[in-house]
């Protein structure tokens, strides 16, 4: 089981997030970031390509896609908040993206 982070290693690792549109939600101890595409069909092949990377991880982002834009929170539920796994999905989330 993936060890939930420390104070010290969340915020460090949120200081970098932020800047490529990461939030933190204290409250449910998740990261969250909103994705907008150019259309339906490039949002979903994203989706596509993330779950791919998700399931080679066993690690699987609650998200929800409407249209262009697809609203993603990461958090482990088995260790009550984040982990380095979510950190992982996070850039390899938004290396996709890119392109």
């Amino acid at each position: 089981m993936a060890e939930k982070l420390s104070t010290e290693e969340r915020n460090a690792a949120l200081q970098v997030l932020h800047m490529s549109g990461w939030a933190h939600d204290a409250d449910r101890d998740v990261l969250k970031k909103s994705f907008k595409f150019k259309d339906f069909i490039t949002a979903w092949a994203w989706m596509t390509a993330v779950a791919i990377v998700a399931e080679k991880m066993n690690h699987h982002p609650e998200w929800s896609n409407v249209y262009s834009k697809v609203e993603v929170m990461l958090t482990t539920h088995d260790a009550d908040g984040l982990t380095q796994l979510d950190l992982d999905l996070a850039r390899k989330m938004d290396a996709i993206a890119r392109g």
